[in-house]
């Protein structure tokens, strides 16, 4: 499939190993969910914890049969009202044009980044309009680059 946004072709990132067993892990699903509420609690975004299981507690992933809890990091989040109300992905790409604005309002002459904050913003309304249909986001719910400051700090 080609890129959205350049002419140019690509293959997708990582693939997740066929092997579906890892017998290294000692820990139970019960320990494994106290530990993603653990750090949940602590303010670690999904992405942040699942990169804690795996270099500190050598938990490849929750949901290998073998010793994980069988969940995906933010259901298990959601099921203990940990996940936030923005989804994460979200709230890292009203992040990055945050930062662009910020950019943008030193170096008013940088037209890639200005094309670049473009192409952002575009990604985020795609993508809240998906979480609008899944209901994921209130109906009403719009893009605002003010508003989005306010969230992101």
């Amino acid at each position: 499939m080609a890129r959205m946004y350049s002419r140019k072709k690509g293959k997708s990132g990582s693939k997740k190993p066929l092997k579906k067993a890892a017998p290294w892990v000692r820990y139970k699903p019960k320990e494994i969910e106290e530990i993603v509420a653990k750090l949940a609690k602590k303010g670690y975004s999904s992405a942040m914890i699942g990169t804690i299981l795996r270099d500190q507690y050598g938990i490849p992933s929750t949901r290998i049969k073998m010793g994980g809890a069988g969940k995906k990091l933010t259901k298990i989040m959601k099921e203990q009202n940990l996940y936030p109300d923005l989804p994460e992905d979200l709230f890292n790409l009203m992040k990055k044009a945050v930062n662009l604005r910020k950019h943008l309002e030193k170096n008013k002459k940088d037209y890639t980044s200005a094309r670049g904050l473009e192409l952002t913003e575009s990604k985020i309304r795609r993508l809240a309009k998906y979480y609008i249909r899944k209901k994921i986001l209130p109906s009403e719910w719009k893009y605002d680059p003010e508003r989005a400051k306010l969230i992101v700090r």
